[in-house]
C-alpha cells in the first residue's frame, strides 16, 4: 500500500498547480474577469476629459516654456 499511496500523492502534488496553472491562463477567463474588472475599476475615457487634460497639459508646456524663457532672460542679463 505505501508505494501506491505514494504515487497518488505524487500525482496529486504534481496534477493540482498544473492543472490550475492551464485553467488560470485560458483566455476566456482571462478576458470574463480581468478586463472586466478593469473596465469597472479605470472606465474608457470620455471625451470631455480627453480635451480637458489636453487644454492642461498646453497649459503646463506654456508655464514651462515662459519659466524657461524668463532664466535664460536673467543670464543673458547676467
Amino acid at each position: 500500500m505505501g508505494v501506491k499511496l505514494e504515487v497518488f500523492r505524487m500525482v496529486l502534488y504534481l496534477t493540482f498547480p498544473v492543472t490550475m496553472f492551464w485553467i488560470s491562463n485560458q483566455a476566456e477567463y482571462f478576458e470574463e474577469y480581468v478586463v472586466k474588472r478593469k473596465r469597472e475599476i479605470c472606465p474608457p475615457e470620455r471625451e470631455h476629459q480627453r480635451i480637458e487634460l489636453e487644454a492642461f497639459q498646453e497649459k503646463m508646456r506654456r508655464r514651462r516654456e515662459e519659466r524657461l524663457l524668463a532664466e535664460e532672460e536673467n543670464i543673458k542679463q547676467i
